[in-house]
């Protein structure tokens, strides 16, 4: 059984993590285990480089806490903005063995009232659960989820960057 350390407690993040290894390796066992740990970047990153960064340094990071595990695996969040709007995102980043293997999720475009509150200083998720009347979307739907009335939920929508983050360690000879 191979021991995966998932670099945070959400547990849609854990879930993600969960699909997207049991559909890439199906006739493998695993062994999950959300741990905390920093990002060493801003609580609401506002770029794709920081974004990336917070991913790689959460795998890093758990790497370091945790030495005996097969993978470990980063998964950050962030915003940019672009032109006059602001996008959504999120990297994952995993590491096994010393190597990476990283994707970014598709790109959505935030609502205006959305937008203003992070422009005051508030994360995505607080803004989503004010403007949406919600409590700890974050660790639920997220905006993902309500702005697409679940069609594509934020455990689905992690879960395809999941996949393809491990995308070399299922194709190994060619990476």
């Amino acid at each position: 059984m191979k021991k995966v350390i998932i670099a945070s407690k959400n547990p849609v993040k854990i879930q993600a993590v969960k699909n997207g290894f049991e559909k890439m390796f199906p006739n493998q066992e695993f062994d999950f285990v959300g741990i905390s740990v920093p990002s060493n970047v801003a609580d609401q990153p506002f770029s794709n480089d920081e974004t990336l960064l917070g991913a790689q340094n959460r795998a890093d990071n758990s790497s370091n806490e945790v030495k005996d595990a097969d993978f470990y695996v980063g998964i950050e969040g962030g915003i940019e903005h672009v032109e006059t709007e602001m996008e959504a995102f999120a990297w994952v980043v995993i590491k096994s063995a010393g190597k990476y293997g990283k994707a970014r999720t598709g790109t959505f475009f935030l609502p205006k009232q959305v937008v203003e509150l992070i422009k005051e200083g508030k994360e995505l998720g607080e803004a989503d659960d004010i403007v949406f009347k919600h409590n700890n979307s974050k660790q639920e739907n997220g905006a993902v989820g309500i702005l697409t009335g679940d069609v594509i939920d934020r455990t689905k929508y992690y879960t395809e960057a999941v996949i393809l983050s491990l995308i070399p360690f299922k194709n190994v000879d060619l990476y």
